[in-house]
């Protein structure tokens, strides 16, 4: 599965935006904690690149230029990771037993009369994602419930 860093930037943003943010989901999942850690980087990490790159070659000099930027670089691509991580883990397809979950949380969708996608033979987690958001947000707290 060979994507170009571009498209695995685009995939992160949008299943970042798409993932619902939800406590319950974080004992099972990463992505609550992946995606408040690369919100925050997001917010952070280029001031203080530019702040360490600053102070180092302030308080050191010209002669460690390189190292200033190689900290200001190091700062800046934490939140790439964060996002890279969450194109690559929207394309994979789901386990086995997600899977199952998957095809029941989408049947008892169907059977309570939301409107939810075409079901796909082989999920990935983005289909999870939109489909958890659809059913966060359309579905009452009692119904939910039993899923988590």
């Amino acid at each position: 599965m060979s994507q170009s860093m571009t498209g695995l930037f685009k995939d992160g943003q949008e299943y970042m935006t798409t993932w619902p943010m939800q406590k319950q989901l974080n004992a099972i999942f990463p992505e609550y904690r992946v995606i408040n850690a690369t919100k925050f980087s997001i917010r952070v990490m280029p001031p203080l690149a530019v702040l360490s790159a600053f102070a180092i070659i302030n308080f050191y000099g010209d002669s460690f230029i390189p190292q200033g930027i190689a900290i200001g670089a190091f700062f800046l691509s934490l939140p790439m990771q964060g996002l890279m991580w969450l194109g690559h883990r929207s394309n994979q397809t789901l386990p086995p037993a997600l899977r199952a979950w998957y095809q029941e949380i989408h049947h008892k969708m169907q059977l309570q009369g939301v409107k939810v996608s075409q079901q796909t033979s082989k999920p990935r987690y983005k289909e999870l994602a939109k489909l958890l958001k659809t059913a966060f947000s359309e579905l009452d707290k009692v119904f939910t419930k039993q899923w988590f």
